[in-house]
């Protein structure tokens, strides 16, 4: 019997691992597992299945989303039960807030500072790095990613399409100037020297609490070249995926021979297009997703359980 620790309550976390329970949920534990949705391990079919349709394509270009990192601790927005939409009030910031306030600008900055040092010492898992093996080996040409996190990068993936853009660089809304998003904290961090980044400050559904007087004191980052506002490099919601981006991922879409979709619901359409246009050109879809997607009727391959608990497998007889 397989236990999924992911679904267990946290009396039963207590009891599962004193003396160090509560250091270990913190820490490690709940980071890393809280955040993915309850599911139904893999069986030998699902196994066969899956290994039948990578044996069957050489050419693959992966498509993943948010279900991925939340084996790394980062959450997603949709999950049942441990999404951000289902742990709290929290709403993604929308493009054009952010454009015209000021205010949403600072609220935004001032969280992003307390998360940065968490969020960038995140570290790829299982997932991530099966899926550089399997690039390696030549399966796979193309990794088209939804996630701004680049744990494909950390996990060693060279050809990867950022679809909604990183929080690694940072831009400036009026000029060409731009900035690595770890220089910027050094300078948020002398401009606001009476606010310390704290892990106290950080809730465990990833989200921040900050006070509003703490918001208020926060000095908002300015471009140095034409004092215009900082926005990271990333697909706010209301906001749409550059064309030449579009046409780059219709591309490589072509000149794959099937898409295989890890970790996402598909529910924004720049994902779903994907599998539209796969479609259309008679490619083979395979989704590896707990939960329903938004393409489930048109893809021909479903797979309803956590990616890290097959796919290290998958990938090893492959790669032997």
């Amino acid at each position: 019997m397989r236990l999924n620790l992911g679904c267990l309550p946290f009396r039963i976390y207590n009891s599962l691992f004193p003396p160090f329970s509560m250091y270990l949920v913190q820490k490690k534990i709940i980071r890393q597992i809280a955040f993915v949705p309850a599911y139904k391990p893999p069986d030998q079919k699902d196994f066969k299945k899956l290994r039948d349709f990578l044996l069957r394509h050489n050419k693959f270009l992966i498509l993943t989303g948010a279900g991925i990192s939340t084996e790394s601790g980062i959450p997603d927005y949709r999950s049942e039960e441990v999404g951000l939409y289902a742990r709290s009030n929290h709403k993604p910031i929308q493009y054009q807030e952010f454009v015209k306030y000021p205010k949403v600008r600072q609220r935004y900055w001032a969280r992003n500072f307390v998360g940065w040092p968490r969020f960038s010492s995140i570290k790829p898992n299982a997932t991530h790095n099966a899926i550089r093996e399997l690039e390696k080996i030549g399966k796979v040409t193309t990794v088209v990613t939804q996630n701004v996190d680049r744990l494909h990068h950390k996990a060693g993936t060279e050809n990867v399409i950022e679809l909604h853009g990183t929080g690694y660089i940072v831009k400036c809304l009026y000029c060409p100037y731009e900035i690595d998003r770890f220089e910027l904290q050094e300078i948020l961090m002398k401009n606001n020297p009476s606010m310390h980044a704290s892990v106290n400050m950080i809730r465990p559904d990833g989200d921040v609490d900050l006070s509003k007087e703490e918001v208020e004191r926060f000095r908002t980052p300015l471009c140095p070249v034409c004092e215009g506002p900082l926005k990271p490099d990333i697909i706010f919601f209301g906001d749409n995926v550059p064309k030449e981006r579009v046409e780059k991922v219709r591309k490589q879409v072509s000149a794959s021979d099937a898409v295989f979709v890890l970790g996402s619901s598909l529910t924004v359409y720049s994902s779903y297009r994907i599998i539209l246009q796969a479609k259309e050109e008679n490619k083979e879809v395979a989704v590896l997703n707990i939960g329903p997607t938004r393409a489930d009727d048109i893809v021909d391959l479903k797979i309803s359980t956590k990616c890290g608990e097959i796919l290290t497998d998958l990938t090893n007889t492959l790669c032997t």
